[in-house]
């Protein structure tokens, strides 16, 4: 359903932004992207040329959509070969298959995103970077759990590592890497590499890697 909404919305764009005077002069649709976090990152991955493998182990429809450049998939799901039992029963679509995303995207990872999904660790949210073909890029916040200090809100109930720096950290890759991945201006993603060594865990210390 959160697919087709997608789709709907991106095949429907001229007439949304024709709702509002003033609104379709100032959007380029030459630079669209998408993201999500969580299950939201599996949809916008879907998005990206993601497909989720069948029982069977056979990919599934590609619902990938020309109009999306660029993504950026926080926590996003890994593969479905160590699913906890309840998550093999009740999640048959976290089974994602990588290898076909081919458009451009940033994976945030936490250092400390243990999924009750998954009986693997943290790297588990890794997958989406290390299993997809370039170009790509790698965020890892070393202190970071599965809501990133509150990206989902201010007062989340569900925050585990409540942290208004490392939300704005998020925030702030996320913008740095789509205005370098869609405007071929990368100052301000080389800006924040240079912050990796500068920054203490307390506010979110980060590493990079790209392919």
């Amino acid at each position: 359903m959160r697919i087709a909404d997608l789709h709907a919305v991106l095949d429907g764009l001229s007439d949304i932004l024709d709702q509002l005077s003033g609104l379709t002069a100032r959007v380029d649709r030459d630079r669209i992207a998408v993201v999500g976090h969580s299950w939201g990152a599996q949809t916008a991955g879907a998005l990206l040329g993601a497909r989720v493998f069948d029982t069977e182990g056979n990919p599934g429809e590609d619902f990938s959509h020309p109009s999306v450049k660029a993504g950026a998939l926080i926590a996003a799901t890994g593969t479905g070969d160590t699913l906890t039992p309840f998550a093999l029963k009740y999640l048959p679509f976290a089974r994602p298959d990588f290898s076909s995303m081919t458009t451009p995207a940033l994976v945030i990872a936490g250092g400390k995103d243990q999924s009750a999904m998954s009986t693997r660790g943290p790297d588990w949210f890794t997958d989406a970077y290390h299993l997809s073909p370039a170009p790509k890029q790698l965020l890892t916040i070393a202190e970071g759990e599965h809501l990133f200090g509150g990206i989902s809100g201010e007062a989340a109930k569900d925050t585990t590592d409540e942290d208004p720096a490392r939300v704005v950290l998020v925030a702030d890759a996320v913008s740095a890497y789509l205005h370098d991945v869609l405007s071929t201006d990368a100052r301000s993603w080389h800006a924040l590499q240079d912050l990796q060594d500068q920054t203490s865990h307390s506010t979110g210390a980060f590493s990079t890697d790209s392919k």
